[in-house]
């Protein structure tokens, strides 16, 4: 099975996003480029707005997410509480 992965831009903002991906998704590897932070797994990915909430001090539309994406490849699943990649639902 391949694998789900979301792209963001390196920025303030991104770092805190990643950090919250990372504590919800522990199986996640997270891959540094130019410019870009990757995060892939092969189980799927949650965004979960209260972890974000914490990590970046501030109140947080899941929404934002899409101000810093570069590319996504999964299944999306989206509403006000989490933004989910996976390839089976």
């Amino acid at each position: 099975m391949s694998k789900v992965y979301l792209a963001l831009q390196d920025n303030d903002d991104s770092r805190y996003i990643v950090d919250a991906i990372v504590d919800d998704n522990p199986e996640a590897t997270v891959i540094h480029q130019p410019a870009m932070i990757r995060i892939e797994s092969e189980s799927g990915l949650v965004v979960r707005r209260t972890t974000v909430e914490e990590k970046i001090g501030r109140d947080w539309d899941v929404q934002e997410l899409h101000l810093s994406l570069i590319t996504i490849g999964g299944n999306v699943d989206e509403d006000e509480d989490q933004f989910s990649l996976s390839w089976n639902f």
